[in-house]
């Protein structure tokens, strides 16, 4: 084992609006029955890198439920496995973690106790594929201190991610982090290959001068000092953290092209199996270019939509070019355009919900079951 994994998926985003106060980022549902995570996992695995970490801390439950058990992505095994770690109060530290840096330095003794020679750190809500061993080749053979993986913006707006400029031999030469103002189209994916002995001493030198921020910290501190390459991603990639982005990432798995890519193509995407039967569609109901998970049963009409598990589809129903997740109860003649429905919701029967200017959440708290 030449690599270990860390998974950064603690963070959360006030531009997700209501859908992340019950649920971590890397715990939102992606393509019917996937969640965030369940990708860099998978790419984990299948890179064979066998032990692997994940930070968590904002409202972790759903996320921590979901990684209950490992065997789903294949860790469970007498040498690595999976270990979640949230932030624990201890003699020297009552801290949350206050920052990407201060997440490693908090669970620094895992770091220390391994004995493989790289570290490959991700975030958790990137939807993409990618071999990290390439990755890995690409950092020993260019003899780097720090491997940033980096692709084109798909976007209109690269000024929420790390926007870089790198030379003909693609060191690093410019990183902003968020700019007002950028100069490239080239962003940072998040994703960063490193030694592990180097990454100690960085963190630890973080922690002295109290520090915590990966990217601020340590990337855009040490770009000249350290020897920090680009690794281009020219496949398909696209990150969850804003409304906007999780809802074109989910309309991106409507496309077949998508779906035969993560789905279709050795290696696959693993997620957690629910026992459920397949989604049930009854006479007069009618479905178009739409993703239906199992466990939904479906009397109306759905038009290019993503459909979760668990959903009932009342008759006369009319959903288009939505989204809805898991476990909600749509009543008879409820029309819903251009929304993203949270789960567990109830809709009433007659509702209209349209997302005039963009995506509109729709969260409703109705009694399901009238006594």
């Amino acid at each position: 084992m030449r690599a270990l994994g860390i998974i950064l998926a603690g963070g959360n985003s006030n531009r997700m609006h209501e859908l992340s106060n019950k649920r971590a980022i890397a715990a939102m549902p992606v393509a019917g029955s996937y969640r965030s995570i369940d990708f860099t996992l998978s790419n984990m695995t299948n890179s064979h890198i066998q032990k692997v970490a994940v930070l968590t801390q904002y409202n972790a439950r759903s996320l921590n439920e979901h990684l209950m058990s490992s065997k789903w992505w294949d860790f469970g095994r007498k040498q690595g496995g999976l270990y979640v770690f949230t932030p624990t109060v201890t003699a020297n530290n009552s801290w949350w973690y206050r920052g990407t840096a201060d997440a490693i330095y908090q669970n620094l003794t895992w770091l220390k106790n391994s004995h493989e020679p790289y570290v490959i750190i991700t975030s958790g809500d990137g939807i993409y594929k990618l071999d990290y061993n390439k990755v890995l080749e690409y950092h020993i053979a260019k003899r780097a201190d720090i491997t940033v993986v980096c692709t084109e913006c798909r976007e209109d707006d690269p000024s929420r991610f790390g926007v870089l400029k790198m030379n003909e031999d693609f060191r690093v030469e410019e990183f902003e982090e968020k700019p007002m103002v950028y100069s490239s189209n080239l962003i940072s994916t998040g994703i960063y290959v490193i030694r592990r002995r180097q990454l100690i001493e960085l963190i630890e030198r973080c922690a002295q001068e109290d520090r915590y921020d990966f990217v601020k910290d340590i990337l855009i501190r040490y770009k000249n000092l350290k020897r920090i390459y680009g690794y281009k991603l020219d496949t398909y990639w696209s990150n969850i953290a804003t409304v906007d982005s999780y809802y074109r990432t989910n309309m991106d798995f409507l496309k077949p092209e998508v779906r035969e890519y993560f789905f279709g193509n050795y290696p696959g995407i693993y997620s957690k199996i629910d026992d459920l039967p397949p989604a049930k569609y009854n006479p007069g109901s009618s479905v178009k270019n739409s993703l239906i998970a199992s466990g939904c049963i479906v009397n109306g009409q759905i038009d290019n939509s993503v459909i979760f598990k668990n959903v009932y589809v009342g008759n006369n129903c009319v959903i288009k070019n939505s989204i809805v997740l898991n476990d909600v109860y749509l009543g008879d003649n409820t029309h819903i355009e251009n929304c993203i429905v949270e789960s567990r919701d109830t809709i009433r029967a007659n509702s209209y919900f349209c997302g005039e200017d963009g995506i509109k959440i729709v969260v409703e708290k109705n009694e399901r079951y009238a006594i």
